[in-house]
């Protein structure tokens, strides 16, 4: 199903979708995606610290349908950026990966409206990022929405100033970003940009640095948008009018 244009709605809306989604992905994830020994939980990080990033031993990695090895298999994406600096920023605190019931592994954001709401929300969301990533955990960021003067070169481009103040090649007739970072002291950024009518893509969840499963975006994106209000649709549908 093609990326719908979540900019002529309104951000309650959004954030129904939103909800939705969420759970969905965590179900796909735990119902065989995952290998048996993690699990995916739809949980708010509101600040509190992340608990220490957990070591894969090499029968973790190898465990699981459909896990990749990254030097076997390594993932495609348009950029693929890995960053030469550590930020030093402090540890902080959505769907969480955690190993068993214990340490995180990696967490998926998806953006909404109001995390590019105001140059404090964004700049919170950034160091939320930079943070996660320099605590080793690695990360999927989903934006499905345009920049803004926030975040003029989308969000991926505001996260790796963070690290490193160098060029991206943003494309502005692919606006939207999906993004999936190996976290560490060197993160490794594989990011795909996207525009309104194209189809999600399975990017990379980092389970280690060298292990990753495919994240189930695309079905799970339909499932909710089936379940999403007929008159919310039919907004978003609807032909514009000049």
């Amino acid at each position: 199903m093609p990326i719908h244009d979540w900019t002529r709605v309104e951000a309650g809306d959004f954030h129904h979708f939103h909800q939705t989604w969420i759970p969905l992905i965590a179900t796909a994830l735990n119902r065989g995606l995952l290998p048996p020994e993690f699990m995916a939980l739809a949980e708010q990080i509101t600040g509190r610290p992340i608990p220490d990033v957990v070591t894969l031993q090499t029968r973790q990695q190898q465990s699981g349908p459909g896990g990749m090895a990254v030097l076997e298999t390594p993932p495609t994406a348009r950029v693929v950026k890995k960053f030469e600096q550590n930020n030093y920023a402090k540890r902080a605190d959505h769907i969480v990966i955690r190993h068993g019931r214990g340490k995180v592994v990696a967490i998926i954001e998806i953006m909404s409206p109001g995390n590019k709401s105001s140059r404090n929300a964004i700049d919170a969301f950034v160091k939320k990022a930079s943070e996660i990533l320099n605590q080793g955990i690695h990360l999927l960021i989903v934006d499905m929405f345009p920049p803004t003067p926030r975040d003029p070169q989308g969000i991926h481009k505001a996260i790796s100033d963070e690290f490193e103040d160098e060029p991206f090649d943003f494309l502005p007739d692919k606006p939207l970003t999906v993004a999936s970072y190996i976290g560490g002291d060197a993160p490794i950024a594989y990011v795909d940009s996207l525009g309104v009518g194209d189809v999600l893509p399975a990017p990379a969840l980092f389970l280690s640095d060298s292990y990753y499963i495919r994240a189930p975006l695309e079905s799970t994106y339909m499932d909710a948008w089936d379940a999403y209000p007929t008159l919310l649709k039919e907004i978003i549908e609807t032909p514009r009018t000049f």
